[in-house]
């Protein structure tokens, strides 16, 4: 998207790319972690696994019976890769639209002169060439974090690329990390089948989480079927030709073991800053290998910036995207501002979870004084109708000035209602104003109205 935005101002821009991931051609794959291995194949796979858990339990609650439903793995994961085909090449096409130049290869940086900073392209076969820029953005994405005692092959013990596209369901799924992406993919596997047992070291769930929506959270997922060790400690494992065996210590300080068909460890992930010659030039990254910049996105060497996964902040795609637009802007005089309070979170499990703002916790620790309301689903017609009546939205807001500090959802379509809040708290709303603005009947969104008034103690629906 930066160099999108880039060349619509006018700049004479090209990408680096080198990152082939699984196409049989060799060729880069444009859209790096996001729409090749992140965030739009898992939501493919979501969208199938929960189209079959809702056939073979819940079609009939609304009258419709059906017999022998099943699964093919390999066809669900093949309408996947095609997703990711048609999402790749639309970049593709959008890089020709705007007259972006596609560089295929690796890029390194060689040195600044003249005011202009050359970098290296390596491309498949080793050749390589030097090209000069004004402005350079470092926009290289992360990887999956692994940890040093279990060597990942993507067959048996995978992350989340190799947790994309399991040819069979696992009969047992062991998951180390209950992270986002060890959610959305432990769930992936539960619905079609799969016994997942998910370990975790931090003693809480979803620390990040406001602490009523985790412990929702949690009750529900484990209602669903999915198994949660809390602060264990991981030791040995062991990989044999039809099994995983993880032995680790409980919270309590017990021994235990899980042996599992399958194990995906999710354990986080790493920015991509090796193999990108920073010294050369004088950019320097912290001791996690996080490139430092300013507000501004600017590293400390003029005409090299960088945004995304490769700085410091939440690794999240539309977080990157809006500061590869800002940066290009920037590059051309114009002020753009991001608000990274107001930057939403979302995590697409069933029923999904999505925030944004600050937690109640947190503004309690800061010592804000503070007001809330809360509203469940289960009192909204059309999430009864839906037969999605789980959870609430829980919003916050300043104890004197109103001001939405923060706003908590999990329930379905979670990922499209945290929008309004958005919004909101971009312009400094209070909980008064979305109190007082007509939301459409029957619809999810009257929950959002109906917690706003909850701040005010004046539901009116329940």
């Amino acid at each position: 998207m930066a160099a999108i935005r880039a060349a619509q101002l006018g700049l004479s821009t090209a990408c680096i790319e080198g990152n082939p991931y699984d196409d049989p051609k060799g060729e880069p794959r444009l859209g790096g972690t996001c729409l090749n291995v992140g965030c739009i194949p898992s939501k493919a796979l979501l969208h199938s696994s929960h189209l079959f858990e809702d056939a073979n339990h819940h079609f009939e609650d609304n009258g419709i019976s059906v017999k022998g439903v099943s699964m093919d793995p390999a066809k669900m994961v093949a309408r996947k890769n095609a997703i990711v085909d048609k999402m790749t090449g639309g970049i593709q096409y959008l890089f020709k639209k705007n007259k972006v130049i596609l560089l295929k290869g690796y890029g390194a940086f060689v040195k600044q002169e003249g005011g202009l900073t050359q970098v290296q392209v390596t491309d498949k076969d080793g050749n390589a060439s030097i090209v000069s820029a004004k402005n350079v953005i470092i926009a290289t994405g992360s990887k999956a974090r692994h940890l040093p005692s279990i060597a990942v092959d993507n067959v048996q013990v995978c992350d989340n690329e190799g947790a994309l596209n399991f040819s069979t369901v696992p009969k047992k799924l062991g998951v180390i990390g209950a992270g986002v992406i060890g959610l959305e993919l432990g769930s992936v596997w539960r619905r079609l089948g799969a016994e997942v047992t998910v370990l975790e070291a931090m003693p809480a769930f979803l620390g990040a989480a406001d602490g009523a929506i985790a412990k929702e959270a949690k009750k529900l997922f484990e209602k669903q079927g999915l198994k949660f060790q809390l602060g264990v400690s991981i030791g040995d494992v062991k990989v044999s030709k039809k099994s995983v065996t993880v032995n680790y210590t409980t919270a309590d300080g017990a021994e235990a073991k899980g042996e599992f068909d399958k194990l995906i460890v999710s354990v986080g992930r790493t920015p991509n800053t090796d193999n990108l010659n920073l010294e050369a030039v004088g950019v320097k990254t912290n001791e996690r290998g996080f490139i430092e910049v300013n507000h501004d996105c600017a590293t400390a060497v003029a005409g090299i910036w960088a945004i995304g996964d490769v700085i410091p902040g939440p690794m999240l795609a539309h977080k990157a995207e809006d500061e590869g637009v800002a940066v290009a802007e920037r590059i051309v005089g114009q002020k753009p501002h991001i608000d990274y309070n107001c930057v939403p979170w979302v995590i697409y499990t069933s029923p999904e979870i999505a925030w944004v703002g600050q937690t109640e916790e947190a503004l309690k620790a800061a010592g804000r004084e503070i007001k809330s309301g809360q509203f469940p689903f289960m009192a909204n017609g059309r999430a009864l109708g839906m037969g999605s009546a789980e959870g609430f939205v829980k919003m916050i807001a300043d104890a004197k000035t109103d001001e939405i500090l923060g706003v908590h959802i999990i329930g379905a379509g979670a990922s499209d209602l945290i929008a309004e809040a958005v919004v909101a708290m971009e312009f400094k709303a209070a909980s008064e104003d979305i109190a007082r603005v007509c939301h459409p009947h029957p619809s999810m969104s009257e929950v959002m109205r109906e917690a706003a008034l909850a701040v005010d103690k004046r539901t009116l629906n329940m």
